[in-house]
C-alpha cells in the first residue's frame, strides 16, 4: 500500500520530508508536499505529520 498526502489537509510544514529516510518527499509549487516514486512505505512521514494529512492508499 502506498502513502499519499492529502493536499487539502497539508499545511506545508515539511515534517514529512524531514523524516523521510529516502528523501523522496518534495515541496510542490503550491507549498505543499508530494511523495515520490522511491517511497519505501516505511510510514515515517505519516507518523510525523502533525495534521494527519498522510494516509495509506
Amino acid at each position: 500500500m502506498a502513502y499519499a498526502i492529502d493536499k487539502e489537509v497539508c499545511v506545508g510544514c515539511g515534517s514529512c520530508a524531514a523524516n523521510c529516510p529516502v528523501e523522496t518527499i518534495k515541496a510542490t509549487d503550491d507549498n505543499k508536499y508530494a511523495i515520490g516514486d522511491a517511497c519505501v512505505e516505511c510510514g515515517a512521514c505519516a507518523a510525523n505529520c502533525p495534521v494527519n494529512a498522510i494516509s495509506q492508499k
